[in-house]
């Protein structure tokens, strides 16, 4: 029985919410220095404004709003809900002001996009954004990739079963510390180490192709952010087409899989134990899942050369399968390749990347879960009536198939597999292809960013709504979601 809301539970929710907002408003000073420094006048103003507006409800909300009630669950999930759809629309105001969007709702599905790390993308003219828009653009994944509640987190002092709830409810599923604002931290320290040293790389590769060094430093943030927190966004329409690079296309591809794979792997791999890297579970499936559409793919272009393969086709499925969307061709191009390679790409998107990652879809360790199921199912056919059969598989440690698991796998393959299916639906009643709209529609719920053209600020406004909707439900792995709108149907039945 969900709990009936009342005011003071509605205080302390609002109390929660005007401190993260606060949290997301520091984060705007960033851009607003890129702007002081390089001189953007116009930029600069937008996110003053942003600043103060963002700041104002902040504090606006915590002298109208005291927490009244002691910080449960219920609070921490639908704080983290509705937090994510007021991150996105207050992150949509400079966007906004930039003058590169049609409307407001097309600034608000691109900072929706970004903090999800999705990666769609509706601006217009993106080739002439100033460098304090493009830094908000994807500073948008890098706070939405680790969790602007886990940054919270990270500063803030929570009783425990609190702060749990928080966490589990920005679909994070596993805690690396048995306590949860260490694992925070530990998660925030990773993505800085990873931060300096693809920055790096990136710099280093951009200024060899002739970019001056401040223009690959800021070019290997951005893309950096993108990479890592398998976002997708890029500064250049283009994408990563526009750098004509394979060393460059081979960097971002190992920090998509990076930001692509379990948090909690890479705490194993740098405290514990190497070898975990080759023997988990999440890594096997994820080989044994990239080199099956892999060969899918091969086949599909086959009368192409070799390198033309590696570079438009294997890169594709690697960006889909991390979740990331980046792309070296165009969304026409995408859109006219065989069926068989955009089925590839589809499956990619749908599996995505590990648990406590930064990526979305259904995730590694249920499919794998899945597949699994089904060979045991096989097995125990195979044994005496009375034969009692549970498989194993290793993750971190050596874990039994239990039902429990079994029956999270595929209710939540369920939910995804419904959400793609009618988002697609959707697509087709306003005139779309069927496997476009179904492309479209598996890379908003999935978080990938990938598209065949449906995106683009034309596009009708009942699909731009439909997909900042899947965009924040897949982020979040709708059980933030679910439980906030059973707060809210009490509220009204009461």
């Amino acid at each position: 029985m969900i709990i009936s809301p009342d005011r003071k539970d509605f205080s302390t929710i609002f109390n929660i919410l005007g401190r993260l907002i606060l949290g997301l408003s520091a984060f705007m000073l960033i851009p607003l220095a890129v702007a002081f420094l390089r001189k953007e006048v116009s930029p600069f103003f937008d996110f003053i404004i942003s600043f103060l507006l963002t700041t104002s409800l902040g504090f606006l909300l915590l002298v109208l709003f005291p927490i009244k009630k002691e910080v449960s669950w219920i609070h921490a999930f639908f704080s983290v809900s509705l937090g994510w759809l007021i991150f996105s629309l207050l992150g949509a105001i400079p966007l906004w002001f930039s003058k590169h969007f049609g409307c407001f709702l097309d600034a608000w599905f691109e900072a929706m996009s970004g903090f999800a790390t999705t990666g769609l993308i509706l601006i217009q003219d993106l080739d002439h954004l100033s460098f304090a828009h493009n830094t908000w653009r994807h500073l948008t994944m890098f706070i939405g990739g680790q969790g602007i509640i886990l940054a919270s987190l990270s500063v803030l002092t929570m009783a425990r079963p609190v702060a749990v709830g928080f966490y589990i409810g920005e679909a994070r599923q596993e805690k690396i510390m048995p306590n949860v604002i260490a694992t925070a931290r530990f998660i925030w320290k990773v993505s800085f180490v990873y931060l300096l040293l693809g920055v790096g790389i990136f710099s280093a590769i951009l200024i060899q192709r002739g970019l001056s060094i401040e223009k690959a430093f800021f070019h290997a943030f951005w893309l950096f952010c993108a990479a890592f927190d398998t976002g997708g966004f890029a500064p250049q329409a283009q994408n990563i087409a526009y750098y004509h690079s394979g060393a460059f296309e081979a960097a971002t591809m190992v920090f998509m899989f990076l930001g692509a794979i379990n948090f909690n792997l890479h705490f194993w791999v740098w405290m514990k134990r190497k070898r975990e890297l080759f023997e988990n579970f999440e890594i096997h499936t994820f080989l044994f899942t990239l080199f099956s559409l892999s060969i899918l793919t091969y086949f599909s272009l086959k009368g192409l050369s070799n390198l033309t393969i590696f570079r438009r086709g294997f890169y594709q499925l690697v960006s889909a399968h991390t979740g990331c969307g980046f792309a070296n061709m165009t969304s026409l191009d995408l859109r006219n390749s065989p069926p068989v390679m955009i089925l590839s790409v589809i499956f990619a998107m749908m599996i995505g990347g590990g648990v406590c990652s930064t990526t979305g879809a259904i995730k590694l360790m249920r499919v794998g879960i899945i597949f699994k199921t089904l060979i045991m199912e096989i097995k125990r056919w195979m044994m005496p009536f009375r034969a009692v059969f549970r498989d194993r598989f290793h993750h971190l440690q050596d874990l039994i198939l239990s039902d429990k698991r079994i029956k999270e796998a595929y209710v939540f393959a369920a939910i995804f597999l419904l959400t793609y299916v009618l988002g697609a639906v959707i697509g087709m009643v306003l005139g779309y292809p069927p496997l476009l709209a179904l492309f479209e529609s598996v890379s908003a719920t999935a978080n990938v960013g990938l598209s065949v053209g449906i995106t683009n600020p034309a596009m009708p406004n009942t699909l731009k709504v439909i997909y900042i909707l899947q965009m924040w439900c897949g982020r979040l792995e709708f059980l933030s979601v679910f439980v906030s709108l059973g707060f809210i149907i009490s509220l009204f039945k009461r």
